[in-house]
């Protein structure tokens, strides 16, 4: 584990009309990183927004921006992102047949790099590449929508990442379903970065919700 809690409300979830604003007040209300769930309607199904909208959000905070790229190919969008104000930018290890490059383009531009694994995905995709990793992200749910339900065979994962981490300083993500119910477990098996989208934005009290988040998962780091 790398250090505190991080935790990262998705805008996914957010007023579409008003992201700006959301932006500012998920900053306001406690949040460690903002997530930026990007969908190209190929590799998911389903279509969000580019590099210009993170552009346009960029002022709104300075938090970190935690950009997470489910597209298909990504390495044509990385310089994008990267100049658009991107901290960390996450591809799929299923996304294109070279991750190993596609990590060096994202390090090369000055950026933190990390990879993500759906569901069906083992972790052993990574085995190879952990030395050119700052973030692992494990999807809890299949990506491309928003409100889904955790899939609880993936804290299985979790754990085998976490024993393949050991002691490098890479942030175990994950994305996903990720509530009051279910923080605990996820960072009882090893991580210390978590995406939530509904659970934040569903009641507009986000100070609340993510506090509550926060201390669930705190308890779970007591487990």
């Amino acid at each position: 584990m790398v250090g505190e809690i991080v935790i990262a409300p998705s805008i996914l979830s957010a007023d579409f009309a008003k992201l700006g604003q959301e932006v500012e007040a998920i900053d306001r209300d406690g949040c460690d990183w903002v997530h930026l769930d990007v969908m190209d309607g190929h590799f998911v199904p389903n279509i969000t927004f580019g590099p210009d909208v993170v552009a346009a959000l960029r002022p709104h905070s300075k938090k970190v921006f935690d950009t997470h790229l489910m597209i298909a190919p990504c390495d044509p969008f990385l310089e994008a992102f990267a100049k658009a104000g991107s901290d960390i930018i996450t591809v799929h290890a299923e996304a294109g047949p070279h991750l190993d490059r596609s990590l060096q383009q994202i390090r090369s531009l000055g950026k933190k790099a990390g990879v993500s694994l759906t569901p069906s995905t083992p972790e052993s995709a990574i085995e190879y590449v952990l030395d050119k990793l700052d973030l692992v992200l494990v999807m809890t749910v299949n990506p491309g929508f928003g409100g889904q339900t955790f899939i609880p065979t993936q804290l299985e994962k979790i754990s085998a990442i976490h024993k393949m981490i050991g002691e490098r300083p890479i942030h175990l993500e994950v994305d996903g379903g990720v509530n009051v119910d279910t923080a605990g477990l996820v960072v009882e098996a090893g991580a210390d970065a978590l995406v939530a989208g509904s659970a934040v934005f569903k009641d507009g009290d986000y100070a609340k919700n993510i506090a509550a988040i926060r201390s669930a998962a705190k308890a779970g780091a007591a487990a």
